[in-house]
């Protein structure tokens, strides 16, 4: 739930850069730093699309897969853990990316676009500590339960958890 609500975080800061760009919303609130630098530089549209929006999808993805692993369905899914791991992480090292060009390349910071790189490591460090969780969470069967025919049914794996 944690990685949910901080996912839910960064789709609000991610909207709201996306209402700036699409010109809903006048002037951006920035108390630190040049956001409508970074906004209106070359570097705010990738593929056709602002940034914001990738961001947008990046961030609603997240959520719904958090949400997801929450329902008792998917709850130990070492899948869905190893996923959220790898979004998350192609999110982190892209919000780098973006990081170093608003240092190097643009000159100006975007109190936002911190907010959001801030939000994509917690959330990478959650997913990991997650996934981490799960790979370590099933044993391998002891061969007594595999002597007794019991591996395989869902009270042998309790039983090899425990």
């Amino acid at each position: 739930m944690l990685a949910a609500l901080v996912a839910l975080a960064g789709l609000f800061v991610a909207i709201y850069l996306t209402l700036y760009k699409l010109g809903v919303i006048g002037t951006l609130s920035c108390s630190v730093g040049s956001c409508e630098t970074v906004q209106l530089s070359r570097w705010a549209t990738l593929l056709g699309l602002p940034v914001a929006v990738w961001g947008v999808g990046f961030y609603a993805v997240v959520f719904a897969l958090t949400l997801a692993g929450v329902q008792e369905r998917f709850a130990e899914s070492r899948g869905l853990s190893l996923a959220l791991v790898l979004l998350t992480g192609w999110g982190l090292l892209f919000s780098s990316w973006l990081t170093y060009l608003e240092l190097f390349v643009i000159h100006a910071i975007c109190q936002w676009c911190v907010v959001s790189a801030v939000l994509a490591a917690v959330l990478f460090v959650i997913c990991w500590l997650d996934w981490r969780e799960t790979r370590h969470e099933f044993p391998a069967p002891s061969s007594e339960l595999l002597d007794e025919g019991e591996a395989g049914t869902s009270e042998g794996r309790q039983e090899a958890r425990r």
